[in-house]
């Protein structure tokens, strides 16, 4: 199974002609290379960004959302705090705000201990900062009618918030009556209300605290030229060919480790963060379908070379989750005698405490068969993967739309005020179309 070094390492286990040739975008053969010999414990090193925009037009914020993760132990109180006291990702009820803080202090310690055997917390932002960089550099030659394109990240429950992004945009010219364009591009590939959709409901509060008016959104929709932010979304993107492709890869490099006589048999596990089954059974969310999507997709990709099954990975409580759990599954498979399984992260766009924790250490390193129970790399700084980004975003700009006709339609049993406002402000942004006069 190939290894990786912690993120924290990058600069002492390095040499200056390896950290030179991160400057830039790495091909994939050498990117491989590279990755071959990270440590699997911990995050695999971030390389550093450079960027050159000049003789462009523009600009465009390019904002990349995520749920995030507390980049040191200290934070993770914080973290769990604002998680737990989000109805859209656990729902509590009436109960949320009582429930909620009593929730994640209990479970801080615990967690805390977690973010220590990975390093000392999650790479999630130095991933996400990167990929947003990489991907813009490769947009201004992609779409240099918008450009230069500004890399922004805004996460849900650690830094950096959506709130602080907000006012960073605004520190950098965009809005406070000089308008300018932004696309909030979700990193969860699959819609899911609790994921996608509270990253809007939290972008679209802060804008209308920081921009909005009094009279509420329907006056903010009637002013097309308030010198606003005017906002799209790149709202879901489960099957972009790209992102198949930069999975299957992944894959396909780990059945590479296996002997030829048992590659074939290979069972191949996709692993994606559960919702509890009252969210998929009232409101009727539709995450468990995309992320089949994207399963399906990739398996068409490798020709179905393998047996496989999608899991559900990241329960919380004692309430009824979508199954079957990513560990039970593998506790069952070995003790059928299948002892030949993949893991692949199909619903996380790098590495964070749900792949290096979760799986590495608990449901691998517990197995009793590190040797023939592996993981598929993460996404992290994938060349293809970066590319499909870029792809993703410059085909957004040229579509003129301000989403996609999914992010309109309402859950059939939603019942949430502030998800039907934020999706009437998104839904009704007027963008124009990339190049048009």
């Amino acid at each position: 199974m190939a290894l990786r070094n912690p993120i924290s390492q990058l600069t002492t286990r390095a040499s200056p002609a390896t950290i030179s040739k991160l400057i830039c975008l790495p091909s994939i053969s050498s990117w491989k290379q590279n990755n071959a010999v990270q440590s699997r414990s911990f995050a695999t090193p971030v390389p550093p960004v450079t960027q050159d925009a000049t003789g462009s037009k523009g600009p465009t914020a390019m904002v990349f959302m995520n749920m995030g993760g507390p980049s040191k132990t200290d934070e993770v109180g914080d973290f769990l705090s604002r998680l737990f006291a989000d109805g859209d990702l656990i729902p509590l009820g009436r109960l949320q705000n009582y429930l909620g803080p009593l929730i994640s202090k209990r479970r801080t310690p615990k967690i805390m201990k977690q973010y220590a055997a990975i390093g000392g917390g999650s790479p999630i932002r130095k991933w996400s900062e990167y990929q947003a960089a990489e991907m813009c550099k490769l947009l201004d030659k992609l779409s240099p009618e918008t450009a230069p394109h500004r890399p922004y990240v805004a996460f849900r429950y650690a830094n950096p918030l959506t709130e602080e992004m907000y006012h960073k945009l605004l520190a950098d010219g965009f809005g406070n009556g000089k308008g300018g364009r932004a696309v909030a591009f979700t990193q969860y590939p699959q819609y899911s209300c609790s994921t996608t959709g509270s990253s809007l409901n939290e972008l679209w509060k802060w804008r209308q605290r920081l921009e909005g008016k009094s009279a509420g959104a329907s006056d903010i929709l009637s002013s097309a030229n308030d010198g606003t932010i005017k906002w799209s979304v790149i709202d879901r993107w489960p099957v972009h060919p790209g992102l198949v492709d930069s999975i299957a890869l992944n894959i396909e490099d780990q059945l590479a480790t296996y002997p030829e006589d048992v590659k074939k048999d290979v069972v191949l596990l996709f692993s994606a963060h559960s919702l509890p089954m009252s969210v998929v059974n009232r409101a009727g969310d539709p995450y468990p379908a995309e992320v089949a999507a994207t399963v399906y997709a990739v398996m068409q990709r490798l020709k179905f070379s393998n047996p496989y099954r999608l899991v559900w990975q990241s329960q919380v409580g004692p309430s009824a989750w979508l199954g079957a759990q990513t560990s039970h599954t593998v506790e069952n498979y070995i003790a059928k005698g299948q002892k030949n399984l993949v893991l692949i992260p199909v619903a996380f766009t790098s590495d964070h405490i749900e792949t290096l924790y979760e799986l590495d250490e608990e449901v691998i390193g517990e197995s009793g068969h590190k040797d023939t129970i592996k993981r598929s790399e993460s996404l992290n700084g994938s060349p293809v993967f970066i590319q499909a980004l870029a792809d993703i975003a410059k085909a957004h700009l040229e579509s003129g739309e301000s989403c996609s006709s999914q992010m309109g339609l309402r859950c059939p049993g939603c019942k949430s005020e502030r998800c039907a406002e934020s999706k009437k402000f998104f839904a009704g942004q007027e963008i124009g179309r990339a190049g048009a006069a």
